[in-house]
């Protein structure tokens, strides 16, 4: 008995591991479609160049769900569909922004508008006064001094020389630090998250009570580099009550420097910006390769389609959406059906806080009850309390994995397998034959800010990839640069390749990947990016 109990033992342990044994001949097929006959920069021209910058709500937005859901369902996927996840609130998007200095010297403004903030109706010029205010209580020593002026919101930037290079790719020592495990912090506490929004409005009926003609604020970058975002949000009476823009924190120095020693400098300002309230709500691009004998379950890929307004999206996330949408095209042009679905969804919403995902985990996986208390619905999630416990639907049960891509162009170096051990083992096999691709490290590392945290949030095995920074963080995340010409065409096909590769084996392994206990009712899940 011991010895046939001993054979069945070793017996299933070479099952289990020929089970998830990479499929070398579909890798191969993988490569050759992938690398001979790309689609990603024609993709990209059309995304990037013909549609331009998504803002959720944005008509922009609603092009680029009808374009993608086309695109897909050329290719021959299945049930390409738009599908709402609920109201989203007002839309906006801006048509022209010119500021100039005029007095006492005349220039050209490098600005943007910060979104859901209203045009000017026509130039506006007014004298500038500084302003620092990081607290409610500093709103109180402006009262009765901002009244048709042109107010700089905030510091001047101390400018030094970089000290290390704006192209960055992983290397050997910065991967093997990668693999050391972190415990997760979130990038902003309960408390400062309610000062932050506490704050948010406190500013916002300050500015409607006292009326100023503008407000200026510094765009946190150099060389001309704006990191654009939002004033006022969708949401019911959050717009930002008086115009808002952003300038290059060169030329926003120089205005402080004038205020501040009193030269009186003087600026027009003339913004043309519009309010679509047709269709509230905001909807995801969903299409499909239907599975064949186990079609009743699927596997995701995703990415979100949305993007901020002073580029292109083209790293944030087009090129994500780009390799994504690459990859099931590969996948389809091989024209071996795969046993489980393949879904691919691309997301709406992801820059106000992982709404699109969030909205399609709560339909068909997983939700908690509405939050009843206003105060804490404004929170993130993971900081509010009294979240209520999972309500799981069917659809949990049959849902593989999730695969996500959002952390620019650069070639995807690993996973990030958030504390998710048991999937190490087989995730392992899988990049074995990747490794002269660059794709070598697995982390048990969590990593905060897109979508594979809606679908971890309901205890569903959720993965984003390690990406190589390329100009992520110095150049191109949220700013006017984010453009067709910052995407690095080899690296997203590799990427592609690699999407393909981790879509085909989760969907024909035998089981489903390996999940992480359910999360208790009030989970401490790291918060998304600030403003993304």
């Amino acid at each position: 008995m011991k010895q046939a109990l001993t054979i069945a033992l070793l017996f299933a342990a070479v099952s289990l591991y020929a089970a998830d044994e990479p499929d070398l001949l579909m890798q191969t097929r993988i490569r050759q479609e992938a690398f001979r006959n790309s689609k990603v920069m024609a993709t990209a021209g059309g995304l990037l160049d013909m549609i331009g910058p998504r803002l959720t709500g944005s008509p922009n937005m609603k092009k680029a769900n009808e374009w993608t859901r086309k695109q897909l369902e050329d290719w021959g996927l299945s049930n390409a569909h738009l599908e709402s996840w609920g109201v989203f609130g007002r839309g906006w998007s801006y048509q022209s922004c010119s500021v100039r200095l005029v007095a006492p010297d005349v220039a050209q403004l490098e600005a943007l508008p910060r979104a859901w903030a209203p045009g000017t109706e026509g130039p506006v010029r007014g004298k500038v006064v500084h302003a620092r205010i990081t607290t409610k209580e500093d709103l109180d020593k402006y009262k009765g001094k901002v009244a048709g002026k042109i107010v700089l919101l905030g510091d001047a930037e101390d400018f030094k020389p970089h000290d290390k290079a704006q192209f960055d790719r992983y290397d050997a020592k910065a991967l093997g630090d990668l693999e050391q495990y972190q415990i997760p912090t979130p990038r902003l506490t309960r408390e400062q998250a309610i000062k932050r929004r506490d704050l948010a409005r406190a500013s916002r009926k300050f500015w409607a009570d006292e009326k100023p003609l503008a407000v200026l604020v510094p765009g946190s970058g150099d060389f001309g580099t704006i990191h654009v975002q939002s004033a006022g949000t969708a949401k019911p009476n959050e717009q930002f009550p008086v115009p808002s823009v952003v300038i290059s924190d060169e030329q926003f120095a120089r205005l402080v420097r004038l205020a501040d020693k009193g030269a009186d400098p003087e600026v027009e300002i003339d913004v043309k910006a519009s309010w679509h309230d047709d269709d509230p709500d905001a909807y995801n691009t969903i299409a499909e390769i239907p599975g064949t004998d186990k079609k009743g379950e699927v596997v995701m890929i995703g990415a979100h389609l949305d993007s901020w307004h002073g580029g292109t999206g083209a790293t944030d996330n087009g090129a994500g959406v780009i390799a994504t949408m690459e990859a099931v095209r590969i996948l389809k042009a091989i024209g071996i059906a795969p046993k489980r679905t393949i879904r691919i969804a691309l997301w709406s919403g992801e820059e106000q806080g992982l709404l699109g995902s969030r909205g399609y985990v709560d339909h068909h996986f997983a939700s908690r009850p509405p939050q009843s208390d206003p105060a804490e619905r404004d929170l993130p999630s993971s900081m509010q309390r009294n979240r209520g416990p999972l309500t799981i639907k069917p659809e949990h049960a049959k849902l593989a994995g999730y695969f996500n891509l959002d952390n620019g162009t650069g070639k995807i170096r690993g996973v990030y397998l958030q504390e998710n051990a048991a999937v190490r083992p087989i995730f392992e096999k899988w990049i074995e034959p990747l490794r002269d691709l660059g794709v070598t490290t697995l982390t048990m590392r969590t990593t905060p800010g897109t979508d594979h945290l809606s679908f971890d949030a309901a205890g569903l095995p959720a993965f984003q990839f390690i990406q190589d920074d390329v100009e992520y963080e110095t150049r191109t995340h949220h700013t006017n640069f984010d453009t067709y010409e910052r995407l690095q065409k080899d690296d997203l096909i590799q990427a592609a390749a690699v999407l393909a590769t981790f879509v085909w084996e989760a969907a024909n392994r035998p089981d489903l990947l390996p999940r992480k206990p359910l999360p208790k009712e009030e989970a401490e899940v790291p918060p998304a990016k600030p403003n993304k």
